[in-house]
């Protein structure tokens, strides 16, 4: 500090003499750089070199992140160290490290850190919906009464299951309405698997020619597509570049839009809302509001019911609907493993009743496709970060409170200590030697531990119901004269895959 001082004041002195002002500045802002670069900690987890002012930034593909964490894994270790900036992170890689951060340090590692270019979009103090809330009282308070809502509306219930199986049956008719021609699945799995969730948090459905709902769909995609390479994540360490004029209009600008539709659907509802009743988990929230009206500070409060239900539609909508996109894209290149699906599904079902959750443990081959397709699909290979709440120690590591640190849930899915063919797609990963289906531990796509996807339990019924009823009344081949669609993914948030066509043919 002293040093800082002593260089101040000769930058003072320099005056009108620009040549020496310009090497004292250079020197100043060199030195800044360093002191704030400069790791104090012993024990801290190695990494590569870091540029000034950049840190290691220009060394990470921000379309491919997990790739650039695989390869650093390969040189720096399971748990690494790079420098967005100024700020330090943490890539922890491997089951066996992820496992001890998630699981069994959980409360160490359930912080998030704070993202000042969200407060473009409404979050902030009170407001910080649930998935990117600060661990605490509200965060807990959020997702207590998600969980619980969630429930009570049907979550893991046969009532849901009813509402997931009538969506599949509207589904399979908006497909036998193609006739046969080829089409791009894309947007009519979004807007079935996005009504199971407008159901619990709206209270109701939208057809899949509603328009509005259509442009929502297409907000979300590009949301999406404009969070994910490098300015995005330059603006979150150096948040100061969004006072330049226009910049966050260009940047999210969908994700504006989509808290604008998000805002009317609201509005919508308080006009029709009758205290005494609960139709769904905004009539839940409403009431809640009400009732700490009194209480200063608490999470609920009208700023933050957008945000904790645009955070419920986002992710009940995207990961799944992803996830489907790869089931179908993986049956259509292996005709093989769709046949032995359609067995399955004509010995356990037939072709007249829909499918059941219960129909489930008696279908061991399916279970293990759908799960197959999670692991090697790798919908959020680096998760959403944490941050450590206290100081603590990884891997013999120390890691000190306030730290950004990311998941590498691709080095999980596809460790090569754990996993028999991790780069192939190999459904006996989840079979045991008689065929019966087996839990794997590493088995981590909606992570772990205290932050672990709070719609877990929906998101499985509805891949079920969904891809059993799907491949219950198709076939699912590729359109004639066409190339066979890529197979590696492209990275938006999550990762999904390029688009393709598909032609149902009726069974």
């Amino acid at each position: 500090m002293e040093l800082l001082l002593w260089l101040w004041s000769q930058l003072r002195s320099c005056g009108n003499n620009l040549p020496a002002l310009g090497i004292a500045l250079t020197v100043f802002a060199l030195l800044f750089d360093f002191l704030k670069r400069r790791k104090r900690w012993s024990r801290y987890p190695p990494g590569p070199s870091s540029l000034p002012f950049l840190g290691t930034m220009l060394q990470i593909d921000f379309h491919n992140p997990h790739v650039s964490f695989t390869q650093l894994s390969k040189k720096y270790g399971n748990v690494f160290s790079l420098q967005n900036c100024w700020t330090n992170l943490i890539v922890v890689n491997g089951f066996k490290a992820v496992k001890e951060a998630l699981v069994q340090k959980s409360e160490d590692f359930a912080d998030r850190p704070y993202f000042p270019i969200y407060e473009q979009m409404g979050y902030g103090e009170n407001s910080e919906g649930v998935v990117l809330a600060r661990y605490g009282h509200a965060w807990k308070e959020q997702r207590r009464f998600a969980l619980s809502t969630l429930r009570n509306f049907g979550m893991g219930k046969k009532s849901l299951e009813h509402r997931v199986t009538e969506e599949a049956g509207f589904l399979c008719s908006a497909i036998s309405s193609e006739k046969g021609r080829p089409f791009d699945p894309h947007f009519l799995i979004n807007n079935a698997v996005s009504n199971v969730i407008c159901s619990l948090i709206y209270g109701e459905r939208f057809d899949y020619d509603n328009k509005k709902f259509q442009r929502l769909l297409h907000l979300i995609d590009q949301a999406l597509n404009e969070e994910a390479g490098f300015l995005p994540q330059l603006l979150v360490v150096v948040p100061w570049l969004l006072r330049i004029p226009g910049v966050p209009q260009s940047i999210f600008r969908s994700q504006k839009e989509i808290l604008d539709f998000t805002n009317e659907l609201l509005k919508e509802h308080r006009m029709t809302w009758n205290p005494t009743q609960k139709r769904d988990f905004t009539d839940a929230f409403l009431q809640e509001i009400e009732k700490a009206k009194e209480h200063a500070g608490s999470s609920f409060n009208d700023n933050n019911l957008p945000m904790v239900t645009v955070d419920l539609f986002t992710a009940g909508t995207e990961t799944t609907s992803t996830t489907l996109r790869w089931a179908l894209l993986f049956m259509l290149l292996r005709p093989d493993i769709q046949c032995k699906v359609h067995e399955e599904i004509d010995k356990v079902i037939g072709r007249d009743r829909s499918p059941q959750m219960e129909d489930q443990a008696n279908m061991p081959y399916t279970s293990a496709v759908i799960h197959e397709t999670q692991r090697y699909g790798d919908i959020i290979p680096s998760g959403v970060p944490h941050m450590t709440y206290r100081d603590t120690e990884l891997q013999g590591f120390f890691i000190p409170k306030g730290t950004t640190v990311i998941t590498n849930l691709t080095s999980v899915l596809k460790d090569e200590t754990v996993w028999e063919k991790p780069h192939q797609f190999y459904p006996e990963h989840f079979l045991d030697a008689d065929g019966q289906f087996v839990k794997r531990e590493a088995f981590l796509p909606f992570s772990a531990g205290r932050r672990v996807c709070l719609g877990e339990q929906l998101a499985r019924m509805e891949l079920f119901l969904f891809f059993t009823s799907l491949l219950q009344h198709f076939t699912i081949r590729l359109p004639e004269g066409q190339a066979r669609p890529r197979e590696d993914g492209h990275f938006a948030a999550t990762l999904r895959p390029h688009p393709y066509q598909i032609q149902a043919v009726p069974r």
